[in-house]
């Protein structure tokens, strides 16, 4: 290998580096000027709030999206596996089974806890 080799790799982290020192001196330059009552409130489609927060929301759309992150990871390791399914030997095959029966409990468990009622 050449000294010139790395030359790609240098001219990118420089390149990042300068985008993020622009964006930094572009915010420090343009950037708001005073801090004042009114930029700090929460900004609520250009009206006052029209009133205060009240209550929890409830969390199982959160739960269900993280249901849905946990199955999703799922996919992206159990394609790769069955796609090389054949190349691989018994010990693959046994640490997938292990892996999607853990999941196949945890969904059990989520089913039994009633994450999926909105009651």
């Amino acid at each position: 290998m050449t000294d010139y080799s790395f030359i790609a790799l240098i001219l990118a982290f420089a390149s990042a580096l300068a985008v993020a020192a622009c964006m930094l001196l572009f915010s420090i330059l343009f950037g708001p000027g005073k801090k004042g009552k009114v930029k700090g409130e929460p900004f609520e489609c250009g009206m006052p709030s029209a009133s205060p927060p009240s209550g929890f929301m409830p969390v199982n759309f959160y739960l269900i999206a993280a249901l849905f992150v946990m199955f999703d990871i799922e996919i992206a390791f159990l394609y790769p596996w069955a796609v090389s399914f054949r190349f691989m030997g018994s010990y693959a095959f046994w640490s997938m089974l292990i892996f999607i029966s853990l999941l196949g409990l945890a969904l059990l468990y989520i089913i039994k806890k009633g994450i999926f009622s909105w009651d």
